[in-house]
């Protein structure tokens, strides 16, 4: 399912050769590493906060010659200029955060992000039945009550909306057996909007 939903995700977004894609909050680098096997003439970076997960990243990276450049950083404060991706890639990251960090790190988004540039989203949303909500509840209690309610109650998609995105849309979504995934993309705004400075 993990390779079902991510791949589903990178054709959604669609990416093209010589534009700028970062897999936010990589992980062990699968997402990246899948995306560029789609389309290695794409120029990907990946970032994480942790250093240990994002070291096991590189190692991977590197056993297939996949050209991807990994860096430590936070979601709400990223090592990166502004305008500068076209594309954002990010899965199951959204319901690990609080409120105030979810807005914080979509503000960074609009800001890294080139005008008309994409994120694509792959997080946990609003249940497609009542066994798929009971079926949320370990990861509830593993990630925190708060931050997992605002996915299951739909508030990401509003979110991104009233920060500044436009086009919001839910693009698909999969039962699986801890709940329901919803997969969503939001556009940065094109020219003519100054660049968003940090909240």
């Amino acid at each position: 399912r993990e390779r079902r939903f991510k791949d589903a995700l990178i054709e959604q977004a669609d990416i093209q050769p010589g534009q700028h894609v970062l897999d936010l909050a990589c992980g062990t680098g699968t997402l990246a590493i899948r995306a560029w096997q789609t389309q290695p003439q794409a120029k990907f970076q990946a970032v994480d906060g942790d250093a240990a997960v994002l070291s096991l990243a590189m190692r991977k990276a590197a056993t297939i010659g996949a050209a991807i450049r990994f860096e430590q950083g936070l979601s709400y404060e990223l090592p990166y200029p502004d305008d500068h991706f076209e594309r954002v890639l990010t899965s199951l990251f959204f319901h690990h955060l609080g409120w105030d960090d979810k807005q914080r790190t979509i503000h960074e988004l609009l800001r890294v992000l080139k005008p008309g540039g994409e994120v694509h989203v792959a997080d946990w949303g609003v249940p497609t039945n009542g066994l798929m909500r009971a079926l949320f509840l370990p990861v509830q209690c593993l990630d925190g009550f708060p931050n997992t309610g605002d996915n299951l109650q739909g508030k990401l998609m509003p979110l991104f909306s009233s920060t500044g995105f436009e086009n919001v849309q839910e693009r698909g979504g999969f039962n699986t057996p801890l709940g329901t995934l919803r997969l969503f993309s939001a556009v940065r705004p094109e020219s003519g909007r100054e660049t968003p400075s940090r909240p």
